[in-house]
């Protein structure tokens, strides 16, 4: 499996919408540099006010440009970056990966797959309605959450519009992403 960026992104504020870019830096063990939510420990102000000295297990937040097109055909105007994604990908089905899938991007960024964004109620002030169209239920009835995917950083790197993302799947038996 090989996909593309298509978008790179980042915001030095806790905004929704992150600011698209030529490339961004991306530092091992911490994120996107100059990005609100990087850092060894989490920044996501829900996150930190539960408990500010969790480790950061959503260093890098991805989102598949598929699920944009799937947006934009529902009637919603989302744009990359729009939800507040560091790297917008094109190719790889995101949400299905297992827990422990690494990404390798360009020449040296290595992330590792850490679980699935929760989206939160600013999805729904972005664009009314939203919060539903990310969400479904699977067969069983299970909520199954499709707002992108989140990382850590294992080897940093520069990422660009236009490289190559490939797919390391991690050793059998596979586990299924859950909120993160």
């Amino acid at each position: 499996m090989v996909g593309e960026v298509i978008c790179v992104a980042a915001h030095s504020r806790h905004a929704f919408s992150k600011t698209p870019a030529e490339q961004i830096h991306v530092l091992q063990g911490l994120g996107v540099e100059g990005d609100a939510h990087c850092g060894v420990t989490v920044k996501h102000r829900s996150r930190v006010a539960a408990n500010p000295d969790q480790p950061n297990l959503r260093q890098v937040h991805l989102f598949a440009a598929e699920m944009l097109d799937e947006l934009t055909e529902r009637g919603f105007s989302v744009q990359p970056a729009d939800l507040g994604e560091n790297i917008t990908t094109r190719g790889i089905d995101l949400i299905d990966l297992p827990l422990g899938t690494c990404l390798q991007i360009g020449e040296s960024l290595r992330l590792e797959i850490t679980g699935l964004r929760n989206p939160c109620k600013q999805i729904e002030n972005f664009q009314k309605g939203l919060m539903q169209a990310v969400l479904s239920h699977d067969e069983e009835g299970k909520l199954l959450l499709r707002a992108g995917v989140m990382a850590i950083v294992l080897e940093g790197g520069t990422v660009r519009i236009g490289d190559k993302i490939s797919v390391d799947l991690p050793p059998l038996p596979h586990r299924k992403l859950e909120r993160v």
